[in-house]
């Protein structure tokens, strides 16, 4: 499939990847339809950014209502189903409003789909649904372990996704990316954490637990793996890794980015940023043979040059400004 001219639906537009996605999309000459989750700010998040602006169409509204999903999935060819509620300490307070809007979100956009004859629906996953790893690399058979609210929300949501295939034929394939990082993330996140702290002058970085693993994934990379999904006609009823194939802990990712920033800066462990014990996934390092071997992935970014580029877009003063880096957000 060619994304060329066709349309194209982004839900969850709004967000890290959505507002990244929805500008490959339109480099690649697709018709791009960006939800925004309405609000009565009409604060469209990160796509308030983007230099495409102009060539989109920005919808607000809520996935969690059917009527809408139905509504908005009129005339599209190509669903990227990327909203969804996913900071994992908020899921340990408020898990009802994670099933509320990734599971049934999801049921709501695979129906809308399947009654209005969407040629593809490129469903997200996450790698925490694999929780800490039996084994490494991780490929798509890995047992999946649900360690927090987050991740048994989202293996409900991928197993709805994928009951609408196996159902009702729904062209369904399953994104699965491994943690990904770049610049608009939250500062939730353990990299822009580090990066905005130390770039607003801090002296000591709050962080939490360095030992966990991670296959960490530049968010251009990420992006392209979600458009070789949706173009490849093997992944339909698959469930696909997007990982680099590579592992490095949290601690060596803090004192990388240091180096790249110049920074002598120690750290200190934020109670508030531990997670239960076991909630914690303690390794994550993806296998990527699958979208290698049915789309022709390859990640182009290293772990350097993913971080460098971070840094110099958390360092812009504009961009900076927009983070409470004396908060943690959950």
């Amino acid at each position: 499939m060619n994304l060329k001219n066709k349309t194209v639906l982004v839900t969850g537009a709004d967000g890290f990847i959505g507002s990244h996605l929805t500008e490959m999309l339109v480099k690649e000459g697709a018709k791009v339809k960006a939800l925004s989750q309405y609000n009565s700010f009409n604060n469209w998040g990160w796509l308030e950014t983007v230099g495409c602006l102009d060539q989109i169409e920005v919808l607000s509204g809520d996935i969690r209502d059917p009527h809408y999903c139905k509504h908005i999935t009129k005339g599209v060819d190509v669903v990227f189903h990327l909203a969804a509620l996913i900071a994992i300490p908020y899921s340990y307070i408020a898990p009802t409003s994670y099933v509320d809007t990734n599971v049934t979100g999801t049921l709501n956009v695979c129906q809308a789909a399947l009654d209005n004859g969407c040629e593809k629906v490129v469903h997200t996953s996450t790698s925490e649904v694999y929780g800490t790893a039996l084994y490494v690399p991780i490929d798509e058979k890995h047992p999946l372990q649900p360690q927090s609210p987050y991740s048994a929300s989202k293996i409900g949501a991928d197993n709805m996704a994928m009951s609408f295939y196996n159902a009702f034929d729904l062209p369904v394939a399953i994104a699965r990316p491994f943690n990904t990082y770049g610049p608009r993330q939250s500062a939730r996140a353990v990299i822009p954490t580090i990066i905005s702290q130390i770039a607003d002058g801090a002296k000591e970085i709050k962080v939490g637990d360095l030992s966990p693993t991670r296959d960490f994934n530049y968010v251009e990379d990420t992006c392209k793996g979600f458009i070789d999904i949706a173009t490849s006609e093997k992944t339909v009823g698959e469930v696909v890794n997007i990982g680099s194939n590579y592992e490095i802990s949290i601690a060596d990712t803090f004192e990388l980015i240091k180096k790249i920033m110049g920074s002598s800066v120690d750290f200190v462990v934020d109670p508030q940023r531990i997670r239960p014990g076991k909630s914690e996934v303690q390794r994550l390092w993806g296998d990527n043979t699958k979208i290698k071997e049915l789309t022709g992935f390859d990640p182009q970014f290293s772990i350097e040059e993913g971080l460098t580029k971070t840094v110099d877009w958390f360092t812009n003063k504009e961009n900076l400004s927009k983070y409470k880096t004396h908060i943690y957000n959950v």
